[in-house]
């Protein structure tokens, strides 16, 4: 008994037991489709019709046996369908750091449903290293990050500008815009983000490369926390641009710049080398690429 034996019985029921019929739906002669209700029946040892001349009237147990093959052969091509069609009906696995994630993801995955309402987004925020972890381990089909990859198993692919800012106190020393010394910047206390993350990852490079390191008196994974606490005078935060031009524009905390310190950085594209990109996740990404950068930014 096969699957097509159990298409070819619906077949027969949708045409009011008529076989001739059944026949030219099937493209297939009317013996052919008798012989295989006869090979149903004997495999099963029942009678699936019962046979009045020449019409055929189905049997109690060819309704149940009915009832079984819908269901079999609805699952099966709810099968087909989904796996054939599996860009257009998957899901689609999608990781992002905090900034992408928080200022960036929602519109990329907005426009994206747009284009593509039957496909499912599930989206992973964190830092940089657990959105690595996500992808090394196959939880999730890509990352968008702000860090440098660690792994050589990683492709990371650049697609937008970015740069950090450095934020203090209205009520502090520094008017905004100011310009002051390396000397004079790595006296401040310092609030920054976790060690893990991507902005993190920039400003420590950053602080090294100008041949001194830092220890934060204030370490936390939320934006919003640090730019408190630099409204509170507690210390100088090194943060994303577009997630401090608000509370810069309303004069909540001053931007300044740093004498001979580059916080310029990029955004990648990070999935595994032997990763295959399904057309999903290709045109996600491509979205990725061509989004335009005029959101309001928020923290």
């Amino acid at each position: 008994m096969t699957l097509r034996h159990m298409k070819l019985f619906l077949s027969v029921c949708s045409h009011d037991c008529n076989t001739t019929r059944a026949a030219q739906a099937e493209h297939m002669t009317q013996p052919a489709v008798s012989l295989a209700l006869k090979e149903l029946e004997q495999y099963y040892g029942v009678h699936l019709f019962e046979r009045m001349g020449k019409k055929l009237k189905i049997t109690p147990v060819g309704q149940r046996f009915q009832e079984y093959a819908l269901r079999i052969c609805g699952l099966f091509d709810d099968m087909e369908r989904e796996l054939r069609n599996w860009d257009s009906f998957g899901v689609l696995r999608v990781g992002a750091s905090v900034t992408i994630g928080s200022q960036f993801l929602p519109g990329y995955v907005k426009e994206f449903y747009r284009l593509y309402p039957d496909t499912q987004v599930k989206v992973s925020i964190g830092s940089t290293d657990r959105i690595e972890s996500g992808i090394r381990e196959n939880e999730l089909d890509f990352g968008l990050v702000e860090g440098i990859p660690h792994s050589p198993d990683f492709i990371a692919e650049e697609y937008m500008d970015d740069h950090l800012t450095v934020i203090c106190p209205a009520e502090g020393s520094f008017p905004s815009g100011a310009e002051i010394s390396i000397e004079e910047f790595r006296r401040q206390p310092f609030l920054l983000r976790e060690s893990d993350s991507g902005t993190r990852e920039v400003f420590d490079k950053a602080a090294a490369d100008a041949g001194f390191s830092v220890s934060p008196i204030w370490e936390a994974t939320s934006t919003a926390a640090l730019v408190n606490a630099v409204i509170s005078g507690l210390g100088i935060a090194v943060l994303p641009y577009r997630m401090v031009q608000a509370p810069i524009r309303q004069g909540l905390v001053h931007n300044i710049r740093v004498s001979g310190m580059d916080f310029s950085r990029r955004f990648c594209i990070l999935y595994h080398k032997d990763k295959f990109l399904t057309d999903s996740a290709k045109n996600f990404l491509q979205i990725c690429r061509s989004f335009r950068d005029d959101l309001e930014p928020t923290f």
